[in-house]
């Protein structure tokens, strides 16, 4: 099974390329994604390897059902998007081949065994989503793109450094497999360990989009095609958060734990900090999500850095935060289309022009600050409960602030956006079913999660943070 989910796109990607067919574009996403989530749900209930670079684990299966997930909704999504995209054939081929190696590059991170062969994959993902956040080709794209091109290496960079000076604590063993690292922990140099992990936490948490090194992703995000922002937020940033997690896992095991969970505890607070200053002010929507992806992985970050029931919070909110913040990114596709802006002050009256697109946005709004009875609201509430229990009281408190100033930030832009007359040109046309279908179905997963969490799935959550 992995070796169809990290071959197909390659195939894929030469057949789009040779053939430059606007169906086969659209067709070739929407088969990968089925063929990727079929491999998945097999990994799930039989945990495979490839070689010995490449195998599934409790906590890696949970980001690859993630990528599937959020990989076939996108693939539903473009078809309709394509319709509207009135690029040349061949930039579209170009788009889609760099969307199927991107995945594959994400894939490729996930089912990573190796400290070093995640590093590669994580480097794969810079070049090949490099072109999608070009895709549109105006001065702002391109500027984004050379910011995401620089920053981006430059954390790779850090990370390199980082890994190469985990490799000189090593010692004896000289492996960098996870396995053999957890298993050895304790004889890795603490020196070297304990210099390494500030480099790896800055080179990959630029990646996850942690402040202070996040300044890439209001940009990218905000200039990227709109499946391109879904699959971005929601499938990169956990791909290198889970290299960090890897990391931490080690730290932990080799009693380094409290120093690790510091700096995530750290950069996570920044990361609500850096979101709460901005996301009132931006008048971009597509950059106010953005702005919610840093807030978002710095929950997450938080979560891992309390510990206890934090690390199941954690896991819980990363799979709300890929869905949620997915189904806002499409969502966004649709008031572009047709408001024919990004910006927030022209969109007015959008329940009136569009009531499906309109709904969408108010309930994927409501998904993401953790109204009850979406996901988010529990994995809050047991981040602060963690936070109660270990007598952190203060960093609550900072916590509760924090977000619902970026709540309040959020809900005056997007009810701005919601209500009052359609401002849309007339004749503006409405959303069509597949510009809706991929989030009404997150929407419907997200609720089922937050009313009645199915025990399997509560299982695999639980089965993933006793990884961490």
């Amino acid at each position: 099974m992995i070796e169809i989910i990290l071959f197909t796109p390659l195939i894929l990607a030469a057949a789009v390329y040779l053939l430059n067919k606007k169906i086969f574009n659209t067709a070739s996403l929407f088969i990968y994604s089925l063929l990727l989530l079929f491999s998945s749900v097999n990994l799930y209930l039989e945990p495979g390897s490839f070689t010995s670079y490449f195998k599934t684990d409790n906590l890696s299966i949970i980001f690859l059902i993630i990528l599937a997930l959020l990989f076939s909704g996108v693939s539903i999504y473009n078809f309709s998007y394509m319709e509207h995209d009135r690029s040349s054939i061949k930039r579209q081929s170009f788009y889609t081949v760099n969307i199927l190696l991107f995945t594959a590059s994400v894939a490729g991170v996930i089912l990573s065994s190796h400290l070093a062969m995640l590093w590669v994959f994580i480097e794969a993902t810079t070049l090949s989503s490099a072109y999608l956040i070009y895709y549109h080709r105006t001065p702002t794209a391109i500027e984004a793109t050379w910011k995401y091109l620089f920053i981006c290496s430059v954390g790779i960079a850090i990370a390199f450094v980082g890994i190469t000076l985990l490799s000189m604590g090593l010692g004896g063993f000289d492996s960098l497999y996870f396995d053999e690292l957890a298993q050895k922990a304790e004889k890795i140099d603490p020196f070297w360990l304990k210099l390494s992990f500030p480099f790896i936490l800055a080179g990959f948490g630029t990646k996850a989009g942690l402040a202070p090194v996040h300044a890439w992703l209001p940009d990218a995000h905000s200039e990227s095609p709109s499946p391109v922002s879904a699959i971005l937020s929601g499938t990169l940033l956990n791909a290198a958060l889970l290299g960090i997690l890897r990391v931490v896992k080690v730290m932990e095991l080799a009693e380094m734990g409290d120093y690790a969970r510091t700096l995530l505890l750290a950069a996570g607070f920044l990361s609500l900090f850096v979101t709460a200053v901005y996301i009132g002010v931006v008048k971009n929507y597509k950059r106010m999500l953005a702005y919610s992806s840093i807030e978002n992985m710095g929950i997450i970050a938080i979560g891992v850095g309390i510990g206890g029931a934090g690390l199941f919070a954690a896991v819980f909110h990363l799979t709300a935060h890929s869905l949620t913040k997915a189904s806002f990114f499409l969502t966004s596709g649709n008031i572009l289309h047709r408001y024919g802006t990004a910006e927030i002050a022209p969109v007015r009256g959008l329940l009136k022009g569009d009531a499906a697109t309109g709904w969408l946005w108010i309930f994927t709004f409501a998904a993401i600050i953790g109204l009850p009875p979406f996901p988010i609201f529990i994995s809050e509430f047991l981040i602060i409960k963690a936070m109660f229990t270990k007598g952190m009281y203060g960093t609550a408190l900072i916590f509760f602030i924090l977000l619902t100033v970026i709540m309040a930030g959020m809900a005056k832009n997007v009810l701005r956006m919601c209500f009052g007359e359609d401002s849309a040109a007339p004749g503006s046309g409405k959303s069509k079913i597949l510009e809706w279908l991929p989030q009404l179905i997150f929407m419907l997963l997200l609720l089922t999660a937050g009313l009645c969490l199915p025990d399997a799935v509560r299982a695999a959550f639980e089965a993933a943070a006793s990884v961490l």
